[in-house]
C-alpha cells in the first residue's frame, strides 16, 4: 500500500484523516482509488476534464512527479504519494512595491 499525506483543507472531505493507506501501482491509479473512497477530494484534485489543477503539486517520496513520469508515475508499497496545494494571497503589494515605505525612499537618496 501506498500512504497518502492529506492537507489540511482536504481533511474535510476524508472524515479528518491526515494520512490514507491506498492501493496503486501509479500515481493515477492510487489518486482514483483516493477519489473513489472519498469522492468529495476530486473536484479540489481534478478539473472537469479530468487533469490534475494547477495549484495541486504532487510528490513521492519528495520527488515532484512532474519532473518524473507524471500521473504515470510508477508507486511501490511503502511509498509515500504528499498532495500539497499550492498557496496564494497574502499581504498583496507591499509599501515598498508602492514605493511609499520612508525607509525605502531613504535608501534611494
Amino acid at each position: 500500500m501506498v500512504t497518502i499525506r492529506i492537507p489540511t483543507p482536504l481533511r474535510a472531505y476524508t472524515n479528518g484523516l491526515k494520512v490514507i493507506e491506498i492501493e496503486g501501482d501509479t500515481v493515477a491509479s492510487a489518486l482514483e482509488s483516493l477519489c473513489t473512497q472519498y469522492p468529495g477530494v476530486k473536484p479540489h484534485l481534478f478539473d472537469d476534464q479530468g487533469i490534475i489543477r494547477s495549484y495541486v503539486n504532487l510528490f513521492v517520496n519528495d520527488e515532484d512527479i512532474r519532473t518524473l513520469k507524471g500521473q504515470d508515475t510508477p508507486i511501490s508499497p511503502g511509498d509515500r504519494l504528499m498532495i500539497i496545494p499550492s498557496i496564494a494571497g497574502g499581504m498583496g503589494r507591499s509599501s515598498r512595491d508602492l514605493g511609499t515605505n520612508p525607509r525605502s525612499s531613504r535608501m534611494r537618496q
